[in-house]
């Protein structure tokens, strides 16, 4: 179950950061991405403005807030995940009437909180 953390920062004190590293923990497949240059855990943080086409990728992890997510839109789209997991404060009701139009399923919920109750991979059989 590949997971892309959009917005993933080298910045030890951010969540996506923290997400980052309890995915690799977990076994789970990562690919943090974000603006700014750095690593974390040991991997390169591939930069959001190549928009690279990443295969088979099953989720996307948002740490992105809606304002700064709107010139994503259709980069993710291109991506096909078959879920968006938005962490708070990156919920975006205005990008959900894409998604539901692409077929894409997704959430509001926390993807550290899922890790911790083992329901990040139950939840992510859709």
């Amino acid at each position: 179950m590949k997971t892309l953390v959009f917005g993933a920062s080298p910045n030890n004190y951010r969540y996506s950061n923290i997400a980052t590293l309890r995915l690799q923990q977990s076994g789970i497949e990562v690919i943090p991405t974000g603006i700014n240059p750095g690593t974390i855990g040991g991997q390169i943080i591939t930069d959001l403005n190549k928009k690279t086409i990443h295969q088979d990728i099953h989720t996307i992890t948002m740490y992105l807030n809606p304002r700064n997510q709107q010139s994503w839109y259709q980069y993710i789209l291109d991506l096909r995940p078959n879920r968006i997991i938005f962490n708070p404060g990156s919920e975006n009701p205005e990008f959900y009437k894409l998604l539901d139009q692409a077929g894409i399923h997704y959430q509001e919920d926390c993807t550290l909180v899922m890790l911790a109750s083992n329901s990040y991979l139950l939840s992510g059989l859709v």
